[in-house]
């Protein structure tokens, strides 16, 4: 079953390299969406794809890349139709 899901990623999370990770971790996984820094600090992403591949990539986005320390994700229902995965300018 295909889902979507947003997230917000809060911790030390820009500056390290973490949306071209999680870009690279969601094409390995086959999920679409996008990928920003928001001026806040934090990091926001759209997911896209069959649900146990969406989860996968939820779970590493609790962890990051090595120099991310993440603190917290929130995750909610998402919207849209994406096709393919992006990294997005700042918000």
């Amino acid at each position: 079953m295909r889902v979507t899901r947003h997230l917000v990623i809060k911790g030390r999370v820009q500056g390290v390299w973490f949306r071209e990770s999680m870009r690279f971790q969601a094409e390995a996984l086959n999920v679409a969406g996008w990928v920003r820094n928001r001026r806040e600090g934090w990091v926001e992403a759209m997911l896209q794809g069959e649900e146990a591949d969406v989860e996968t990539l939820i779970a590493w986005s609790r962890r990051g890349p090595d120099a991310a320390r993440v603190e917290q994700v929130e995750v909610s229902e998402g919207s849209g139709e994406y096709f393919a995965f992006e990294r997005r300018e700042t918000a």
